[in-house]
């Protein structure tokens, strides 16, 4: 399971479809026809948009919630310092239910994966017998989070 992103591996986006994210990253649940007013398409287009950025990968339209008020009262970022082919043991990190963030990255680790769990005994089960079981990872350190204070993703096109 690869979300590899690439700026060669997609033609840049016109202005029309920057706009649309804009919008979208306002409001996930704004109308297609608020949107195409907006900015000077149909509804129809705006459709036909929205569903060819979805199905390229550029972007996606979920619902973000508060991991406590959802039953999952520990989250943490984990680091990872390894041997060996970083991109497969990504994959093999993605692959997992609990980790909804994996970054390969340059300094002290050399990946970053966010993990979203039930409690701490599941903390521990995902790092002590899923991610420390990986071929290549060498060692683990783990940034427990006491309080989330901003999570935003409308930071908009370029």
């Amino acid at each position: 399971m690869s979300t590899r992103t690439t700026p060669a591996a997609r033609p840049p986006l016109d202005e029309l479809s920057k706009a649309i994210i804009e919008q979208l990253q306002e409001d996930g649940r704004r109308p297609y026809a608020s949107i195409g007013k907006a900015v000077g398409l149909s509804e129809a287009a705006v459709r036909q948009r929205v569903q060819r950025l979805v199905d390229s990968g550029v972007m996606q339209i979920v619902a973000v919630t508060d991991p406590l008020q959802v039953g999952f009262t520990r989250q943490a970022m984990i680091g990872i310092k390894a041997d060996g082919d970083l991109e497969q043991l990504a994959d093999d990190l993605a692959g997992m239910a609990e980790i909804d963030y994996v970054v390969v990255t340059a300094g002290g680790f050399d990946l970053l994966v966010e993990v979203v769990c039930e409690d701490d005994e599941h903390l521990l089960e995902v790092i002590n017998r899923q991610i420390r079981t990986l071929p290549g990872v060498r060692a683990t350190e783990t940034f427990v989070y006491l309080r989330l204070r901003k999570q935003l993703y409308n930071w908009g096109t370029r």
